[in-house]
């Protein structure tokens, strides 16, 4: 027993001597991620080169195919390993000429959009009279008879994005199912300075495709009045939008490879279209130049996570998330390696933190009173949520670690359905919704010092995923 007592002694210091926490054993690291971050200048020279020299991204587009080939280039000089771009089919939906005047009982110019995948009008357009409809309990309450013919605005009370979107995407299948010969929406923001908002329109099966656009507040706020007042209004609507076959475009990955464990992966990213105007700086360059630069900072430290870190920049996220797909289709039952997935796309503004756990939740700041979703099947437990909430300790220097439940986002929706645990920034979201789908969403809104914590946030908690001894998953 005497004999044993130095080696016990040893052994007690060097359990000792090892970090506690992850919160202690990463401090190091962290700061120096931070540290560099917060220095870099790169990741937003490639955000502006890629919104001052490509331009807006949608699907089908040249520029898009540029955006794709110049990103793997970025990704190469970066230093990336296996840099490769995917084929993808995506939509080919074309915008044409458009426009929306109000024709009765003035003529005004109207602020419009039309919606992405809308169909367009008859050459001559559409001149028909507006019903207004602030939910569609209202609009099913009027009946076919007050609405066939017509053309529906919908006006409801602004809830934020997600309470309110469903307008949106759905409202004109709504409007067709009762005899409604167009669509149009409020713009999606609570603030406007004559700003209308596009996004797209899924159209339901089995119903008639009837054109659909947003107006702006302003112009949706007139029309209220005037049909508050008892004063019928009629609005002509010419839109050339159609769709064309889809066309073959890419995802672009590339990785730095895992020391110990190459063939386990975190993968993060955003999705590198846009729509077809402003410069797509927020929604989503941000979230692709910030991911990339957070990787690009660990290899540029000599940090060499036992697992491999991934950047993807999925296409196809504004027209259908074909780019998510795909990209888990590739994977196929190596999609089990995947021991998490980040996504940014909420805008570049100053992140609070991440949510943790289902998709769809993770984009931006959730509205006051709303439901967090619910963790997915691979993230339940609560030792990964703690660990996580212990990751995100080492980002209190920055405010940036937060944790919440809910996260993930569109392009990596299809990875959490797979059991993969998912992660979304979140942010302060206070411009987010003024900006993105809209002329405004150019390079000027970004914040550099506000960038660059997002870059900070994302190379922290990606790399300290990818080292840590567990797995999220694994953890009970």
């Amino acid at each position: 027993m005497l004999k044993s007592l130095p080696l016990f002694i040893t052994a007690c210091a060097l359990v000792a001597a090892q970090p506690s926490s992850i919160s202690q054993k990463y401090s190091e690291p962290a700061q120096k991620l931070i540290a560099a971050a917060l220095a870099d200048q790169e990741g937003l020279a490639r955000l502006q080169y890629l919104c001052d020299r490509i331009g807006n991204r949608v699907t089908g587009s040249a520029s898009l195919e540029r955006a794709i080939q110049w990103g793997a280039a970025e990704m190469k000089k970066a230093g990336f390993e296996n840099v490769r771009t995917p084929p993808v089919m995506v939509p080919n939906w074309i915008r044409g000429k458009e426009f929306a005047t109000l024709v009765a009982p003035i003529e005004k110019p109207l602020g419009m959009l039309g919606l992405g995948m809308s169909v367009g009008t008859p050459a001559a357009g559409i001149r028909a009279e507006v019903v207004i409809a602030s939910s569609f309990e209202e609009l099913t309450a009027m009946g076919r008879g007050k609405v066939a013919g017509k053309i529906v605005l919908f006006n409801p009370k602004w809830q934020g994005y997600g309470g309110t979107v469903m307008y949106r995407t759905g409202g004109a299948s709504k409007a067709a199912e009762l005899g409604a010969v167009a669509a149009l929406v409020r713009s999606m923001t609570g603030v406007s300075l004559h700003t209308p908002h596009t996004g797209t329109l899924v159209y339901e099966e089995n119903l008639p495709k009837i054109p659909a656009a947003a107006i702006t507040l302003e112009d949706t706020a007139m029309i209220q009045r005037l049909a508050d007042a008892g004063t019928p209004v009629t609005v002509l609507l010419k839109m050339e939008a159609h769709q064309g076959a889809d066309v073959e475009s890419h995802n672009v990955m590339g990785d730095i490879r895992g020391s110990e464990k190459p063939d386990e992966v975190v993968v993060l990213g955003g999705h590198i279209d846009s729509w077809d105007i402003g410069q797509g700086a927020n929604d989503d360059g941000s979230g692709i130049m910030a991911t990339m630069q957070a990787v690009a900072l660990i290899k540029n430290l000599g940090l060499k996570p036992r697992r491999t870190i991934r950047v993807v920049f999925w296409v196809s996220e504004e027209n259908g998330g074909a780019g998510g797909r795909a990209y888990a289709a590739m994977l196929g039952a190596s999609m089990k390696n995947h021991v998490a997935a980040i996504e940014m796309d909420g805008g570049a503004e100053k992140p609070l933190g991440f949510g943790f756990g289902s998709g769809g939740e993770g984009r931006r700041r959730r509205p006051a009173g709303a439901t967090p979703a619910a963790p997915a099947a691979a993230a339940t437990s609560s030792a990964a949520f703690n660990r996580v909430v212990e990751i995100g300790k080492l980002l209190a220097g920055i405010e940036g670690g937060a944790i919440s439940p809910g996260g993930g986002g569109s392009d990596i929706a299809p990875l959490l359905a797979g059991g993969v645990p998912g992660l979304g920034v979140r942010t302060v979201a206070a411009h987010y919704n003024d900006w993105h789908h809209t002329e405004s969403d150019t390079f000027d809104k970004i914040v550099p010092r506000e960038f660059q914590l997002n870059v900070a946030s994302l190379a922290v908690m990606s790399y300290v995923l990818a080292d840590m001894p567990e797995r999220l998953s694994e953890m009970k």
